[in-house]
């Protein structure tokens, strides 16, 4: 079979997303649209938006077990969330889809500048290691994380992101419980966001597959290269971080300006 420009350049695009994500531990997946749009050629925002969801719910599905093995997944709380966040992503994408194209980069990259801004911030390391959503504690846990579930879901669905920058901050401020943990319980949301958001964009024939193929090929092929990197580079990871968290706000203001241009 021919490969073609485009093919390389999604296959390219994926490495490079794949590589950020095992690099510095995530915030990659949200370069997988404006790589689509601006890299690949996509021509619709909305099919860029579904193809990236797929790669998402993959990459995370991946990274999960990881996690899951490591004992670092808190399964009532993760499907509560999960759960309560699916139906927000179906009415995210529901409205995403009604949107002029342009105005939804220009949306995206104002989410860029967010999640940058927000990557920049150190989060702490600390919490209760011996949360558990029980009996006992449901009537505190379950309402915080079913209305955080909801809020997340409905921008992962918007925007076809998976969400594990908003997720994780999130779980944190609903049970308290460390870091560590709430990047592993995380996700089993982001699966879950970018499944029902690909679901829901597949439905309206918005997903190239052949695009969303090489992509995860791609990233495979990139993610096991930064994690490479990352063993050699240690503790250097926070200050490549940093830099990425720059990176994604510069390109979130590139993508503002693009999808702002035609209607200056």
């Amino acid at each position: 079979m021919l490969v073609t420009a485009p093919d390389m350049a999604t296959m390219l695009s994926g490495a490079a997303v794949g590589f950020v994500l095992a690099l510095v531990g995530g915030g990659g997946s949200i370069l997988a649209v404006p790589l689509l749009v601006y890299g690949v050629g996509v021509a619709s925002p909305h099919v860029a938006i579904g193809t990236s969801a797929v790669a998402v719910a993959i990459s995370a599905f991946a990274n999960m077990i990881a996690h899951w093995r490591a004992g670092n997944v808190r399964w009532p709380c993760a499907l509560v969330f999960a759960v309560a966040g699916v139906g927000g992503t179906f009415i995210g994408s529901h409205f995403a889809k009604q949107l002029d194209g342009g105005k939804l980069l220009v949306l995206f990259g104002m989410l860029m500048i967010g999640i940058g801004a927000l990557m920049l911030k150190r989060r702490a390391g600390g919490g209760d290691p011996s949360v558990r959503l029980t009996p006992a504690t449901a009537s505190r846990l379950l309402p915080m994380l079913a209305g955080m579930g909801v809020a997340v879901g409905l921008l992962a669905g918007f925007f076809g992101i998976g969400g594990g920058f908003l997720i994780v901050p999130g779980l944190m401020l609903a049970t308290g419980m460390p870091l560590i943990y709430a990047i592993g319980t995380s996700l089993v949301a982001v699966v879950a966001f970018g499944a029902s958001t690909a679901a829901s964009y597949a439905m309206s024939g918005l997903i190239d597959w052949r695009l969303a193929s090489l992509f995860i090929a791609g990233g495979l092929l990139g993610g096991l290269t930064g994690m490479a990197i990352g063993r050699i580079i240690g503790p250097q990871g926070k200050v490549l971080q940093s830099v990425f968290s720059i990176v994604v706000i510069a390109a979130g203001g590139y993508v503002c300006v693009r999808g702002a241009l035609p209607y200056l």
